[in-house]
């Protein structure tokens, strides 16, 4: 008999131990659909595991029969002779229960192939229930061969495909009197005028030059993920994605102010419209409490032990990075990590520790272009300890950036990141001290959210110091008694990279849930991307800014959602912006997200 003819319905045996004085009669339509119903319900699956587990093979694995019960002796014959009642995963029979026909046709089904010796009463059960059997077999019947029709044609055993599509129409407008080429004279030293960034800059036509504000164009832009998901085991995971875009020239890629470019804004290696493997990378348990990875195409911020806020936006990117960009700086490439989770009851809060290494350049077998551990690996190594529950989380963490990887998001003054010119090619500069090139960026956050969704938004905070070590400038020779020696000019320029010594940024962000309608989400953030706070010339750094967002998710189906947003940047160009005036853009979208 086929697997799914074996159904073992706890509660049942009682029922066939009693005279059944109802005749069977014809069966319904409405019947039949009960049948049906019940049928479909099942969990096929989980059904086989359950009966591959809890066969009873005594009577006295029920905590709820007693030998003192007047139907013990006859589940006793009915489970040691034919093995087939079973009882419910907690090891109770609930005999006392209410039993249908259905239920007491289900239990006769499972025992037939169990029943060798066919005694008077077990055929007139058979004669009583053969109507409800024969719609029962004919319902599994079909049910087996669904199953196999869809074993033969599923997309595979191991893999699940899950995608995304999201739809971005929006444009920016730009005001203040940034770079106006009238006041150049009063720039401090190394600030390009106006017309410098109209010579560099293609973008530069959008600053205004009058104290007007300019409307760039609209624009329609798309981000498509394919992620296939792949396990081995049920609980390793093998994760690859494919990514698409054409956000190459759109001003929400970050042009011409990076602070403007959104979460979902793939400009794809190759050109707009090409597909581009996105991750790469196997995920697998180590015993009970370590997790570790490896991969060609990793981010370091998937790796982490506890994700820091409850804040979701998906709008700029910069407040997808949980108020410290320099720390949490979405470095993705070749790299591998490990991660702990304390073991704990459900519910209860929990430690938690990860550390990653990834590798930009780990493709580059040059090492003065790239490789793994090398000087110009563009490296970053990322350690998270955390302390988390339901409702809050707190998480301290630590990133050591190699030159040529940048902080992700903040003024165009101190976004560049750790220079990598005059440095060797060993690994964290071992050699020559003065040829190292690195940063050490650290992050503290704490998110909190109510037990109930309503008017009471999750509270999110963060914030990020960087500390950086820049190589000296390269040396002029200088003749001292007839003999060249390198002279090193420790007084770097106004806009080198080397003068940047460190920065801040910090975001308070909140979200609320079920906001009118159940599903829909709202949210709203502020603060400073990463701003220069200390300049080793001697002058004090003046590249304040910030940024907002305001955003409103219509979750129109399980599979799409809306989301209008605003945003708006005040000094996008930090310590470039004329001084005593002002430059600011305000950005407007609407983000349509379809999920299958």
């Amino acid at each position: 008999m086929k697997p799914f003819q074996r159904y073992l319905l706890a509660p049942v045996a009682l029922g066939l131990l009693s005279p059944l004085a109802a005749s069977a009669g014809e069966i319904s339509p409405s019947q039949r659909a009960d049948i049906s119903n019940y049928m479909e319900q099942q969990d096929v699956d989980r059904f086989k595991a359950w009966e591959a587990q809890n066969q009873v093979t005594s009577i006295n694995q029920f905590s709820d029969v007693q030998p003192t019960s007047w139907a013990y002796q006859a589940l006793s014959n009915l489970i040691e002779r034919y093995g087939c009642v079973a009882g419910y995963p907690n090891g109770t029979f609930k005999g006392g229960q209410a039993l249908t026909r259905y239920e007491a046709a289900a239990l006769l089904n499972a025992c037939l192939d169990r029943i060798t010796e066919v005694t008077d009463e077990l055929k007139r059960l058979l004669s009583e229930f053969e109507k409800e059997l024969a719609v029962l077999r004919g319902r599994v019947d079909g049910l087996e061969a669904k199953v196999g029709e869809l074993e033969a044609t599923q997309f595979s055993t191991t893999t699940k495909l899950q995608g995304e599509a999201t739809f971005v129409i929006g444009g920016n407008s730009f005001g203040g009197n940034q770079g106006n080429s009238n006041t150049a004279a009063f720039l401090p030293l190394g600030v390009p005028a106006y017309s410098a960034l109209a010579a560099t800059n293609p973008n530069a036509a959008l600053f205004p030059a009058n104290n007007r504000r300019n409307w760039g164009g609209a624009v329609f832009n798309y981000d498509v993920r394919l992620n296939l998901n792949t396990s081995f085991t049920g609980k390793d995971l093998l994760y690859t994605r494919l990514r698409s875009g054409n956000f190459t020239n759109s001003p929400f890629n970050g042009n011409p102010f990076n602070l403007m470019a959104l979460d979902r804004a793939f400009a794809p290696t190759g050109g707009n419209n090409v597909v581009n493997i996105d991750r790469l990378y196997y995920r697998f348990p180590i015993g009970r409490d370590f997790t570790a990875l490896v991969g060609a195409r990793a981010r370091n911020t998937e790796f982490l032990a506890v994700t820091p806020w409850f804040y979701r936006s998906e709008i700029l990117d910069f407040f997808t990075l949980n108020g410290a960009p320099g720390t949490y700086n979405k470095a993705t490439g070749a790299g591998a990590g490990l991660m702990w989770k304390q073991n704990v009851k459900k519910g209860k809060p929990y430690f938690a520790v990860s550390s990653i290494y990834i590798a930009p350049n780990g493709d580059n077998g040059n090492p003065n272009q790239g490789g793994i551990f090398t000087e110009r690996s563009a490296g970053t190594f990322t350690t998270q300890v955390a302390y988390a529950a339901k409702q809050w989380k707190t998480a301290f963490a630590w990133s050591y950036v190699q030159c040529g990887q940048n902080y992700r998001r903040g003024t165009q003054f101190a976004q560049p990141g750790v220079d990598c010119s005059n440095i060797n090619n060993n690994f964290l500069g071992a050699g020559n001290y003065t040829s190292s090139s690195y940063s050490n960026n650290f992050a503290v956050t704490f998110a909190w959210q109510p037990k109930t969704s309503g008017w009471i938004p999750s509270l999110n905070l963060g914030w990020g110091y960087n500390a950086l070590t820049q190589p000296q400038l390269n040396p002029t020779l200088a003749t001292v008694r007839g003999i060249s020696i390198p002279v090193y000019n420790t007084v770097p320029g106004y806009s080198q990279t080397q003068n940047r010594g460190s920065s801040q940024s910090w975001t308070v962000a909140l979200q609320w849930n079920d906001v009118f309608v159940k599903g829909n989400q709202a949210g709203m953030a502020v603060g400073q991307p990463t701003f220069t706070t200390f300049l080793r010339n001697g002058q004090t750094a003046q590249d304040g800014n910030y940024a907002w967002e305001w955003w409103y998710r219509f979750q129109v189906t399980d599979n799409i959602s809306v989301t209008p947003s605003i945003f708006y940047l005040s000094r996008p160009n930090g310590q470039f912006t004329t001084l005593g005036q002002s430059s600011s853009v305000l950005g407007y979208l609407v983000q349509t997200k379809f999920t299958f």
